[in-house]
């Protein structure tokens, strides 16, 4: 049984050890690396043609891709800066506080009810028509909810059971 007579490829010696010495092996589909190795590598390739392409873009002044013509890039390393989040205080001016505090409410400051403006915390109640209230006040009839509750059980009854018609059937 001789391998050149039958087609087969000989076996490999041994294992191939990944060519950036990561310590797994690699494979000749792999270019001689790893998985991992060879996942990163045509991720960075990806990347670079991304990159290039999109710097051809900016440079000819078009907004998008062309097909016709072939993206050429060698393995460039694109080093990834961390940004750090940075806090920004503002503070609203006298006149924009005034108009703004009838529609917006500090999202930041203490939970109150929005009938009696006392502190709820965790224990808040939140309604349907959007506003949080406390113990006292969580029921409809005890805010003047403006909710339509009856609209919206009819919609909902309306929406679980679909009319239903069978078709006429012909007499004999």
């Amino acid at each position: 049984m001789d391998h050149d007579n039958s087609g087969c490829q000989a076996p490999p010696e041994g294992p191939v050890l990944c060519i950036n010495n990561c310590g797994f092996f690699g494979s000749a589909a792999t270019m001689n690396m790893c998985s991992k190795c060879h996942k990163d590598m045509m991720l960075k390739q990806d990347q670079a043609k991304l990159a290039a392409s999109s710097i051809g873009n900016i440079m000819n002044g078009s907004s998008s891709s062309s097909a016709s013509e072939p993206v050429v890039a060698a393995n460039v390393d694109i080093p990834v800066n961390s940004v750090e989040p940075k806090t920004i205080s503002v503070q609203p001016s006298l006149a924009s506080a005034s108009e703004g505090s009838v529609e917006a409410k500090p999202k930041g400051g203490p939970k109150r009810c929005d009938s009696c403006n006392k502190r709820v915390g965790l224990t808040g109640f939140n309604c349907r028509c959007g506003n949080i209230f406390c113990a006292l006040h969580r029921y409809s009839d005890k805010h003047n909810c403006p909710f339509d509750y009856r609209t919206a059980g009819r919609d909902a009854i309306a929406k679980a059971n679909p009319v239903v018609k069978a078709e006429k059937l012909e007499k004999i």
